[in-house]
């Protein structure tokens, strides 16, 4: 019963790190190539290398140490180089209040 539930756990661990791969390949690969260059990361095709590697052996690899590598990968590109690509390509939110509409800030009427 707890072997059962233990296997469980580490089934669900590997998926989410599947997952996890996967969003930031997909992601990395939408990107702009001179988004890169322009926010100051590495390559693109950097990424896609080490986040390839990373669902390559998410998939077919079931080495705990190795998928936790990756995801490190993965969550230093969500973290650290998505929000800078998207601050250099105006992607995100323009800073402003929740209230704002496309032609200013909504007021009420007043």
């Amino acid at each position: 019963m707890l072997l059962t539930g233990f296997s469980t756990l580490v089934w669900l661990l590997y998926m989410v790190m599947l997952v996890l791969a996967v969003v930031a390949l997909i992601m990395a690969a939408t990107a702009r190539e001179d988004a890169y260059r322009a926010a100051d990361k590495q390559k693109k095709s950097f990424w896609l290398i080490i986040l390839g590697i990373t669902v390559a052996v998410n998939l077919f690899v079931p080495i705990l140490f190795l998928q936790l590598a990756g995801a490190v990968a993965s969550i230093v590109f969500l973290v650290d180089v998505r929000p800078a690509l998207q601050a250099v390509s105006g992607g995100g939110r323009r800073g402003g209040s929740s209230s704002d509409g496309p032609y200013g800030p909504y007021n009420g009427g007043r």
